[in-house]
């Protein structure tokens, strides 16, 4: 069953969101060619832990590290190893925050350098698919019509949409119910109510939808080879639009001083 969130349990939340997103907003003026994602994982350990957080990741499940770095055809869960990104390459960074209690996630794709137009085109999509399913995640909907959003702009791209993982309730446990699948049926699942807080993150491929497991146990990647794209934000259903508590501006933002 969901938990409801009181309003001060949100005010919490929403610290834990934002040191989240300060914490791309650093990684994204590192992203570049020649770093590692070994070398990120241990700027974001020591930027969170500075601003009063644990790692919501290392630890969890048994996971070895504070972000999960997925590069190119891997989804999610990439281990991050001392490999240099190179020109060309797409990272998913997803991280997680615990303060004071709550735990904040979050996930951007970011491009390294020129990348092919249709992938440019899958991130873009990938993106809008994450608004169009926001949009959705008002008092009285239901989770289905968040999932159906998703699907249907994911899918009418010509993209494969991930069934094996999904987005998830959060608050005082980093996964939470319901759960939030990237594709369903409109006017079916739990309905949403008020001050109800989830994490919706569309995982979305170039290619097939389907997916596979690497032997580390934690790397799932495409099962065609393609590349994939991830986006997430943590969100307060309201009654008239959804309140976001992570922010892309921070790391756009930066984005946009980098690549002047």
């Amino acid at each position: 069953m969901a938990i409801i969130k009181t309003e001060e349990e949100i005010e919490l939340m929403r610290k834990s969101a934002q040191l989240v997103s300060s914490t791309l907003a650093l990684l994204a003026e590192k992203i570049q060619p020649g770093i590692s994602p070994f070398e990120l994982d241990r700027l974001a350990e020591e930027y969170i832990r500075d601003h009063g957080g644990t790692p919501g990741f290392k630890g969890l499940y048994g996971f070895p590290n504070t972000l999960c770095t997925s590069l190119n055809q891997q989804v999610v869960h990439g281990i991050p190893n001392e490999v240099p990104l190179q020109e060309g390459d797409i990272i998913s960074v997803d991280c997680g925050v615990l303060m004071n209690g709550f735990y904040g996630d979050q996930a951007y794709t970011f491009m390294i350098g020129e990348v092919d137009e249709e992938v440019k085109r899958l991130i873009k999509v990938t993106k809008e698919c994450l608004v169009l399913g926001m949009e959705q995640a008002v008092a009285g909907k239901r989770i289905g019509d968040i999932s159906f959003a998703i699907q249907q702009h994911a899918e009418a791209n010509g993209f494969g949409v991930v069934r094996e993982l999904v987005g998830h309730g959060l608050g005082r446990k980093m996964h939470e119910a319901p759960e939030v699948p990237n594709y369903g049926k409109r006017g079916k699942g739990p309905k949403l109510k008020k001050r109800m807080t989830l994490a919706i993150e569309p995982m979305i491929n170039l290619g097939s939808k389907h997916v596979k497991q690497l032997r580390d146990g934690w790397t799932i990647v495409t099962s065609d080879g393609r590349p994939s794209a991830h986006f997430e934000h943590d969100i307060v259903v309201r009654d008239n639009q959804p309140e976001i508590l992570t922010s892309f501006d921070m790391i756009e933002n930066v984005l946009n001083k980098v690549n002047i």
